[in-house]
């Protein structure tokens, strides 16, 4: 765990960084910190408009006595992706739109669905409920 922490928080700034160098000299500096701007506000408003359907689907199920977990999901997948649109970078902003984009949220929503019940088969996760 702790190499996986050391390599999320030391190798992704520098690909980062590394990005953001190679762009500039293609399209300049300005046009570079631009981007990420851009890209910055737009996934902000993204994952705002986002969240509210999400919401709001959560709120009506709720309503009608049934258990949101695939709108939870949704919900905890567009906080990830806001929280990474947040960190200045091309790769982690195209990854934050990725991740609030429907139709490859869904996609990263089945691959976390199998690695659960993969973990879930294995013994490694316990479930307990309360009655």
């Amino acid at each position: 765990m702790l190499l996986r922490l050391f390599l999320c928080f030391t190798l992704i700034p520098v690909i980062e960084l590394y990005l953001l160098i190679k762009v500039g000299t293609v399209i300049g500096g300005f046009n570079t910190i631009l981007i990420v701007i851009l890209t910055g506000f737009a996934g902000a408003w993204l994952a705002r408009m986002e969240g509210l359907n999400t919401m709001l689907k959560v709120r009506r199920n709720l309503d009608q006595g049934i258990m949101p977990a695939e709108d939870l999901m949704d919900a905890l997948i567009i906080v990830i992706a806001g929280l990474v649109l947040i960190t200045p970078g091309l790769m982690t902003d195209v990854f934050g739109l990725m991740l609030l984009w429907p139709v490859t949220r869904n996609a990263f929503k089945r691959f976390l669905r199998k690695k659960f019940d993969e973990l879930k088969s294995k013994g490694d996760i316990n479930i307990t409920r309360f009655h």
